[in-house]
């Protein structure tokens, strides 16, 4: 005689979700499956094959063993690895990557509507079940630390990657809300032509939430006068630098191209860190004479800033989730007068107007980032 159900006092119940793979037709099962799709996108975004095993929950022995094995059952190579250039994808590998990316984004729109009438019909008999929390893979951003970290039931999980990186996983259906951020010196066609990357203008609605001041982060005084990233490398500052994949990193990239300034002549350019804070932390340390992040991280480490972009930072979504109470709770709460306050009393930021549910779900047009 089976056991009735019985329900923890002490764990939420999980929210229902509707799961898929693929069947490559090989000798995979679905975890190494889910692995190597995983590995082999994160290798889009790095060389470092140490570093797409770590994002795929694998050491590098075990990763490099799982490619090999898919290379002999396939009869294709997915990978190459060449000396000082790290490990890039194959056309086959690339293909791969893009033929799962796409088929995530179709199909992600049509589990939405079924996953959200099923979380409705078992709802009532699952007790304790947890409200549901949004995932949010984010651009670092001071204020979105500061609100995780202290806000009163934040109905979010917060993520830290690279702008490209999050944009990259909304589109593969991997997160409900992507935060990434643009200079406002873009074009409005520019940033269409480069959310298209991994988004669907059909499908995805973007929200401006608050406008930023990146510059150069320096010691107190400025000792050696650095106004630009060309007196960086013309006077042989040692820099640190931001993550490759980060919007901040794409930036620095974009400033340095512009002025003609060959990255390789800035000491310190290989030298990569992760967040605004760890930047600052190193100039504050004396480990680096000037860094490029916000003018938040500046003032909190007492360092000098060199305001030298404006930029605008917000959510990139579903449209079908706008409907989601979880989606609408959210969206209440960055447009509610507690964050907005905290965004106010940050250095070099600016809230922006936020649009409720029902305007995004007419509007949202990404377009409409940007000022015009």
């Amino acid at each position: 005689m089976s056991k009735p159900a019985t329900t923890s006092k002490t764990r939420a119940a999980p929210a229902p979700s509707l799961r898929w793979t693929w069947d490559f037709g090989i000798a995979l099962n679905d975890l190494d499956t889910r692995r190597l799709l995983t590995l082999l996108t994160s290798l889009l975004e790095t060389a470092a094959l140490g570093k797409a095993a770590a994002a795929a929950g694998m050491s590098y022995r075990a990763a490099w063993g799982l490619l090999r094995r898919c290379q002999e059952e396939f009869g294709l190579e997915l990978v190459a690895m060449e000396r000082g250039r790290g490990t890039r994808l194959t056309p086959f590998g690339e293909s791969l990557v893009e033929m799962d990316g796409a088929a995530r984004l179709a199909l992600g729109e049509v589990h939405a509507v079924w996953e959200a009438r099923m979380r409705k019909l078992v709802a009532p008999v699952l007790r304790g079940a947890a409200p549901e929390r949004l995932s949010l893979f984010a651009s670092h951003d001071l204020a979105l630390a500061d609100w995780a970290e202290h806000g009163r039931q934040v109905p979010v999980e917060i993520s830290w990657h690279g702008s490209e990186e999050a944009l990259a996983a909304l589109g593969r259906g991997e997160c409900d809300v992507a935060g990434f951020h643009v200079p406002e010196t873009w074009t409005r066609k520019q940033l269409v032509g480069w959310l298209g990357r991994w988004l669907k203008p059909k499908l995805h609605v973007c929200l401006p939430l608050m406008r930023r001041s990146q510059g150069l982060i320096v010691a107190r005084g400025n000792p050696l006068r650095l106004q630009s990233l060309a007196d960086v490398a013309a006077r042989g500052a040692r820099m640190v630098n931001r993550q490759r994949g980060s919007g901040t990193r794409s930036l620095i990239d974009q400033l340095l191209a512009a002025n003609g300034i060959d990255a390789g002549s800035i000491d310190g350019y290989a030298h990569e860190e992760f967040t605004h804070d760890a930047v600052a932390a190193t100039v504050a340390g004396g480990s680096a004479d000037a860094g490029f992040g916000i003018m938040a991280a500046a003032a909190r480490y007492d360092l000098d800033f060199v305001p030298l972009v404006d930029e605008r930072y917000g959510f990139a979504l579903r449209h079908a989730a706008l409907e989601g109470e979880a989606m609408q709770a959210f969206l209440r709460r960055i447009a509610g007068r507690t964050f907005r306050n905290r965004l106010a009393a940050l250095p070099g930021y600016l809230p922006l107007p936020v649009a409720d549910a029902a305007t995004l779900i007419k509007a949202g047009r990404w377009e409409e980032f940007l000022p015009a």
